[in-house]
């Protein structure tokens, strides 16, 4: 039975009345109301969440346009809504209750370009990196940078007027916004642009509700144009809000809406569409990354910097760079920011020169480093060290080091994390030395820990201090701290919100904007939205209104939820715990490994963080209700199968069937999605590993629900396979009629199943030393022969399926001078795993350890050939095992290479190069594996290079289940067909067996592991 999910309940009928007219009045983008759907809306890189009552996906302005227009109907207008982008806000500007509007899923088109007068046209949903990789060729890019540049939206960075590194010359989001397209609450279009100031009066004199807008903005910028003046600060991260400062051009001739628009959070309008100036690439770019023995001396040191004309400095403190120095993302840049002998790095500043003059930038880099030469010779400054990067290769990884700062902060062990709530302040930079010392002093005198990070030649630093949300008391300290920094930050001139604009923080705007200019906020805020229905308790309320703003001590927030899970159940959950929001799960680069289910689907349940959140929300409903997950595992290991087990399992599945609610199958349909790559648990700053706590969910549910039978094939595979390799032409006899695949698709679910090799493994090797050497010959060898013997790990899919690659693997280590040894199978039990059969994978995973542990004993390399199945017994069986695990280590091909092949003089590469495809779970697992087969292959003359892709589609069987084909082809052509088209298919290799049987049911044929490429060349 599958069951069926049904509405979820406590939906507003007038909510459900809007959706159905919507539909019925030819809306084409998505709706829905599920559970969980609200519940990856209510969350975002903040502290906060808010359930939001229903979430609709348009398609375009059309689409957006029958929102704003139903939504003015009488009948709808108590319904609020609040459009959101990327969803990776820090401090709740998208979340809200009501309808939430996400731009993001389908509108995410370029729509036009004109190169000769530099500007690009796009759509709301279009993400900032996208942009940037479609106007490259070009010769362009779109300047405004932001750490979270892969996933967030435009549309979300025109909303908080976002910036970040080189804001000091490329200025802020709103500093490039030609012209936008929005739709206000009624379904009217308004278009904006820089006008004449006497157009603008002309359209403000129309009897219309654009008028009513223009005339209420002009009169308020106009009228109260000295003490604007004076008001806002004179800082690079002017402030965000309604931009009255910029509306009016400083001759008064010039009027822009599109100011007001730029931070408005979604308060006044859908921003769907927007005209973007783009900046002309530089063709020069250096980095100077200097090092410091304090973090204090780094800041201090920032100002000369600026003032040597470079284009941004950044600066990173010992928190972070030890964070960095713990995550995948330190294996490519280690090279780039090495230790100072007998010196301690605490501060690092990320000085960039660009521009298109290569003289003038080297001068001004030559220049530099001659400073900092004289500082370091004098012990001055506490400058220990620096290093330049001038390829821009280096350039990009430094940073996207720092880009990962914010989710790196959010790994920090123990219950406190940093959090955001105080962390993108912005003082004058030459106060900004001496206002941390206070910022730091505050937080130390709390004894709390925090990371710092930031843009040191705006002014603007990130602190986090680390807090337990879950601790009422710290949740009352978080509130006390931020009315401090507040006043701290007003004291030196500063803003509290210089990069990421107000959200839950605008209790604080009237403090900033005095009662006079606030009042013409909300009086903007009246000519927009007078029924205060767009994204309510933002920025301000109308002048009619009396509805109170949202408030940093809002009682909406995820830690006062959390702390109703048992801390001895958030402790064992902590993957779906810890999750931060970061969102980089959410990156839209095809190439990159995380997420493949979310990049087909769109679908942010089906992401590391909607997952984190459907168990973490899972675990709070189970405590309702009095059960405690951990004692239902423990008690699976003594339960036994029953008569009344089974009744009981049939009746709940029969009710599910028959569609009684169950938030539970919200939750299962989100895990079914997941690949099992695991490359959450490496790429995730909070290392998030979906894998690990999918299979404990999977447990559990199928203690009240039936498997289908598909898991049971699944789960099986190692304990047949071996049996149907006895026969394999008759099996495969089978498998090839037509008959058989239709009942394999409708009886259990799978399809595509591979066929048996031929011959098998077992008859390529008869007779040969590899297959005859027995255990208790191998406990004969001496010690000088075992050093020649290595000894070969099964496993069921290369050994029974792809039986040609462990021969060639047997040939090849004869070639190297060694006599290999096939090990007798011994299941691993990764299928087991994965779908959630975990007391028996604990049982085979038991056996196969303490036969492996036996056979190390002997002293011999232990190597398999397949990385998810290597990689298993290194993840899933320690997690599993614990100390039972034992101490026994089987090495991947490369590995084992790598430590046995001599180093041989360099000989020159041949022209025409190999291609590496990776395993995905093997090369986020393992970031140097790929450039280690290349440094094998070049030690016999040949080239190899790595080819950028994500997943392949396959992932074990995942690509072989019938409800899962549509989503595994379209993963593959994400990234490996066209890779694949643009190569000569006979130098491509792959090292993961499920990423080879996907190409050959996509392409016709497979391609060949590395080790048969070497085999060829050694």
């Amino acid at each position: 039975m599958i069951p069926r999910i049904s509405q979820a309940p406590g939906v507003l009928p007038l909510v459900l009345d809007f959706l159905k007219a919507l539909k019925q009045h030819g809306f084409t983008g998505d709706t829905a109301t599920d559970y969980a759907d609200r519940l990856t809306m209510a969350t975002d890189n903040s502290i906060y969440q808010l359930l939001p009552d229903a979430v609709v996906f348009p398609r375009s302005t059309a689409d957006v346009t029958l929102i704003g227009r139903l939504a003015g109907e009488s009948t709808f207008q108590s319904l609020t809504f609040a459009p959101r982008g990327g969803g990776t806000g820090t401090n709740g500007q998208a979340l809200n209750t009501g309808i939430v509007v996400d731009m993001s899923r389908h509108m995410n088109r370029i729509l036009e370009i004109n190169t000769e007068q530099g500007w690009v046209r796009v759509e709301a949903g279009v993400i900032k990196d996208q942009l940037n990789q479609y106007l490259r060729p070009h010769g362009y890019f779109f300047s405004p940078e932001l750490s979270t540049s892969n996933r967030a939206t435009l549309g979300g960075m025109i909303n908080t007027d976002a910036s970040g590194q080189g804001s000091l010359v490329y200025g802020k989001t709103s500093d490039h916004v030609l012209g936008l397209r929005a739709v206000l609450l009624g379904g009217e279009l308004l278009d904006t642009r820089a006008l004449p100031t006497a157009q603008a009066e002309a359209i403000a004199a129309e009897e219309s509700v654009i008028g009513r807008i223009y005339r209420s903005v002009l009169e308020s910028c106009r009228d109260n144009r000295a003490l604007i003046l004076e008001k806002f600060p004179k800082l690079n991260r002017f402030l965000t809000g309604y931009d009255l400062r910029h509306v009016l051009s400083d001759d008064l001739q010039s009027f822009d809406l599109t100011r007001i628009l730029c931070g408005s959070e979604g308060t006044l309008a859908f921003i769907t569409e927007a005209k973007l100036d783009i900046t002309r690439l530089p063709k020069v770019r250096r980095l100077v990354n200097v090092k410091y023995d304090s973090f204090d001396s780094a800041l201090r040191n920032a100002p000369f910097m600026v003032e040597a004309k470079a284009l941004s400095v950044e600066t990173v403190d010992s928190k972070v760079l030890n964070l960095a120095r713990e995550d995948i993302v330190w294996h490519s840049v280690k090279e780039l920011i090495t230790d100072v002998p007998d010196k301690t790095l605490l501060g690092l500043n990320i000085v960039e020169f660009a521009g298109d003059d290569r003289e003038l930038i080297d001068e001004q880099m030559a220049s530099l480093c001659q400073r900092l030469d004289e500082l370091m010779s004098t012990q001055q400054g506490g400058v220990i060290g620096y290093q330049i990067c001038d390829d821009l290769a280096g350039i990009e990884r430094i940073y996207g080091m720092r880009k990962k700062a914010v989710g790196l902060l959010g790994n920090s062990k123990g219950q406190a994390k940093p959090i955001p709530f105080a962390e993108d302040t912005c003082v004058p930079p030459q106060n900004l030395a001496d206002y941390i010392v206070e910022f730091r002093q505050l937080l130390d005198s709390h004894n709390l820990s925090y990371g710092m990070f930031g843009h040191v030649d705006a002014g603007v630093l990130h602190v986090r201090p680390a807090l337990d949300m879950c601790d009422p008391q710290q949740e009352m300290l978080m509130k006390q701290l931020s009315d401090r920094i507040v006043e701290l930050t007003a004291r030196y001139g500063g803003l509290l919100w210089g990069e990421h604009g107000k959200g839950f923080r605008a209790e604080y705007s009237p403090g900033f904007f005095g009662e006079k200019l606030y009042h013409e906020l909300r009086r903007i805020k009246s000519a927009f939205d007078p029924l205060n229905r767009l994204n309510p308790g933002k920025i301000c309320s109308p002048l009619d209104s009396d509805a109170p703003m949202m408030k940093v001590d809002t009682s909406a927030k995820r830690g006062i939820k959390d702390r109703q899970i048992p801390l001895t159940v958030r402790t064992s959950f902590r993957g779906a715990m810890e999750c931060n929001g970061n969102g980089l799960c959410f990156n839209f680069d095809a190439r990159s490994p995380m997420c493949p289910s979310m990049k087909i689907s769109g679908n942010r349940i089906h992401s590391p963080k909607g997952r984190a959140t459907l168990v973490r929300e899972w675990l709070r409903l189970l405590s309702e209700q009095g059960v405690d997950p951990l004692v239902l595992e423990n008690g699976l290991a003594n339960r036994r199968p029953s008569l009344r087990g089974l009744i009981e399992k049939t009746r709940h599945s029969w009710r599910a069937n028959r569609g009684d609610y169950d938030f539970s199958h919200e939750v299962k349909e989100a895990m079914s999605g997941c690949l099992a790559c695991k490359a959450c648990s490496t790429q995730c700053p909070i290392k998030i590993d979906v894998p690990g706590f999918r299979s404990r969910f999977l447990q559990l549910y199928h203690t009240r629900y039936h498997r289908p039978l598909r898991d049971y094939v699944v789960a099986g595979v190692e304990s047949y396979t071996p049996l149907m390799a006895k026969a394999p032409n008759l099996f495969n006899f089978f498998l090839k009629q037509p008959w058989v695949s239709e009942l394999s698709r409708r009886s259990i679910g799978m399809v595509d199943l591979p066929l048996l090799s031929t011959p098998t493994l077992k008859q390529a090797l008869s007779g040969h030393y590899a297959s005859t050497m027995t255990m208790e010959q191998l406990e004969k060898l001496s010690d000088e022969e075992r050093s020649h013997h290595v000894l070969i790990v099964q496993d069921p899919f290369t050994s029974y399926y792809d039986a040609q690659v462990v021969a060639d693997f047997v040939r090849l280590v004869e070639k190297l001078g060694f006599n290999p040894v096939l090990l007798p199978f011994s299941p691993n039990g990764k299928a087991q795993h994965i779908k959630g059969f975990l007391q028996r994978f604990a049982k085979t995973a038991t056996k196969t350890a303490e036969f492996l542990n036996r056979i190390s004993l002997l002293g011999m390399p232990l190597v398999g050939v397949d990385p998810a199945l290597v990689l298993c017994y290194r993840d899933e069986y320690q997690e599993m095992l614990g100390e039972r695990r034992g101490h026994f280590k089987v090495q991947l091909v490369h590995e084992w290479l790598q430590t046995t092949l001599p180093d041989s003089p360099a000989q020159p590469l041949n022209d025409e190069p190999w291609y590496l495809f990776g395993h995905c779970t093997e090369s986020t697992a393992l970031p140097a594996s790929g450039q280690q087969w290349a440094g094998i292959f070049s030690r016999y003359g040949a080239r190899l290079e790595n080819v950028s892709v994500g997943c392949c589609g396959m992932a074990g069987t995942y690509g072989h289940e019938s409800k899962n084909l549509h989503n595994s082809i379209g993963i593959y052509e994400l990234s490996w067909q066209q890779a694949l088209q643009k190569l000569p298919e006979k130098r491509c290799l792959a090292t993961g067996y499920s990423c080879r049987s996907q190409v050959k049911r996509m392409e016709g044929n497979s391609l060949r592991h590395p080790l048969q490429a070497l085999l060829e060349i050694v």
